[in-house]
């Protein structure tokens, strides 16, 4: 490794650095206050570091560096999602101040396991080769595993321990897949298996090769309990409900959203040559992602677990674009990624601003369960305000975020014929709008307002939510800047 590889992982090291700061600082300091400030105002180093990064693949003749024996490229595509994912940590973060008083004790675990789990996702953006994504992988999905147990209490223990244990079959399952892909291609870099796939395509059997197909599916079946699609989501409810209020939104949406990164690199790069035979496998996931999600979500009574199902739906969603991304990719269409990465961004923001409202309001009530949100709305407005601005857009009604990110994703299946999936997911997103706006109803018109002061919100927990909530209104009134970068991010997929 030389200067140059570590000017290329730079974000991921200062994020790690950062992680031990936080630790280390934690052992000396009385006002644990101050872990949150280094925790929060330490990003700018790794944000400044992906900023310089960009503007040197802006000039690099092919628009992307590799580094690490080509096991890492930095492209526009990578890039992107470090400053998602480096957004969507120092937000959670900053919802985090009021909640953390929970376990005062450990906030320089809280705040340095999350800031490990965040240098995974951003690794996992930037890595081509297949044993790089599998630590990648592990880096992101440990620590999330403590996280989620923080609380340590019943519930929180069934929550880690559910998701170490599932995530651990997955990664099995995702490994025995790649060995197959690995046995085929006779390499695990991810441009010289799309050089195998393609000379295999030519065979009379699905995929080219039997053992392809079996890896594929593997492959697929791993990433689907990091992305939450069904049948791969038996873990949601239970992981949501018991972790940490501010780690089920992160959990919701940056692990989500590095998820899609390496499928969308993944599947485009390695398997585009057998992209229309994998279509209609990503279709059908995202049939019955949207549909199970949306169906049981109705049955639910505490709102985290409604959220986790709804996450399970808005996976579906996401599916279509990866869908027409496959569709369109021989066209050289754009539509595909770029609307996944649109609605990645979107439904970051809008789920963000659903779960910093409800950290807020269980702050007030004590409790999760919808029927305690009771008057809430009218109790604390701006609180409630907040709260129907995220789920109008998470029902996909205009002028908001979600409305757009659908619309993108919607037009992206149309263009690809795909049509009748389009219509599958709009017929799915007036399906949950019965329970989003059901919580709408509770807060609004159940129950008497009630009289008895509100415990308040720092400063710090309003700003996340303000920026959460301005974000669901800029990008649906005006989407364009982001689809441009989003358009400009996904070219390296289309064009390598």
């Amino acid at each position: 490794m030389n200067q140059r590889d570590l000017f290329l992982l730079s974000p991921e090291i200062s994020l790690v650095v950062l992680a031990f700061v936080v630790i280390l600082l934690d052992l000396v300091v009385q006002r644990k206050g101050v872990l949150a400030s280094l925790a929060i105002l330490g990003l700018v180093v790794p944000l400044a570091l992906s900023a310089a990064l960009w503007a040197e693949v802006q000039g690099a003749p092919a628009g992307r560096e590799a580094g690490i024996f080509g096991t890492l490229v930095v492209d526009k595509f990578s890039l992107f999602f470090k400053f998602l994912v480096l957004a969507i940590t120092a937000l959670v973060m900053m919802s985090s101040v009021d909640y953390v008083a929970r376990f005062r004790r450990f906030q320089g675990e809280y705040y340095g396991l999350m800031l490990l789990s965040a240098s995974g996702m951003m690794l996992l953006a930037s890595t081509t080769e297949l044993i790089s994504i599998y630590v990648a992988l592990e880096l992101t999905t440990l620590p999330l595993a403590a996280l989620a147990a923080f609380l340590r209490d019943e519930r929180a223990g069934e929550a880690g321990i559910k998701f170490l244990l599932l995530g651990a079959v997955s990664s099995a399952i995702l490994l025995y897949g790649m060995a197959f892909v690995y046995g085929l291609a006779g390499s695990t870099y991810l441009s010289e298996i799309a050089v195998a796939v393609q000379a295999a395509a030519a065979a009379g059997v699905p995929f080219g090769s039997y053992a392809l197909f079996l890896g594929i599916v593997l492959i697929v079946a791993g990433f689907g309990f990091k992305i939450a699609s069904v049948p791969f989501q038996m873990w949601v409810p239970d992981v949501y409900e018991g972790a940490p209020t501010p780690i089920t939104a992160y959990l919701s949406v940056a692990s989500k959203a590095a998820g899609f990164a390496v499928l969308l690199r993944v599947f485009y790069v390695a398997f585009g040559s057998v992209g229309l035979e994998w279509s209609a496998l990503f279709a059908s996931l995202a049939v019955a992602s949207m549909t199970v999600g949306n169906l049981v979500a109705m049955a639910q009574q505490n709102i985290k677990r409604l959220l986790a199902y709804s996450t399970v739906a808005h996976a579906g969603y996401l599916l279509v674009g990866l869908a027409a991304v496959v569709q369109s990719a021989p066209q050289g269409e754009t539509w595909g990624p770029r609307g996944v990465l649109f609605y990645l961004a979107a439904y970051g923001v809008t789920n963000l601003a659903a779960f910093f409202a409800i950290i807020a309001l269980s702050h007030r009530t004590g409790s999760d369960l919808i029927d305690d949100l009771s008057g809430m709305g009218r109790r604390v407005p701006w609180l409630g305000l907040v709260m129907l601005l995220a789920l109008i857009s998470l029902i996909g009604i205009p002028p908001t975020a979600g409305f757009m990110a659908k619309l993108y994703l919607f037009t992206a299946a149309v263009r690809s014929d795909l049509t009748w999936l389009a219509l599958v997911g709009v017929l799915n997103s007036v399906l949950s709008a019965y329970y989003y706006l059901r919580i709408v109803r509770v807060m609004y018109f159940a129950g008497p307002e009630a009289s008895e002061p509100a415990p308040p919100t720092s400063a710090v927990a309003r700003v996340a939510l303000a920026l959460t909530a301005g974000g669901i209104v800029v990008l649906g009134v005006m989407p364009s800047p982001l689809f441009d970068l989003a358009e400009s991010a996904a070219a390296p997929l289309l064009f390598p």
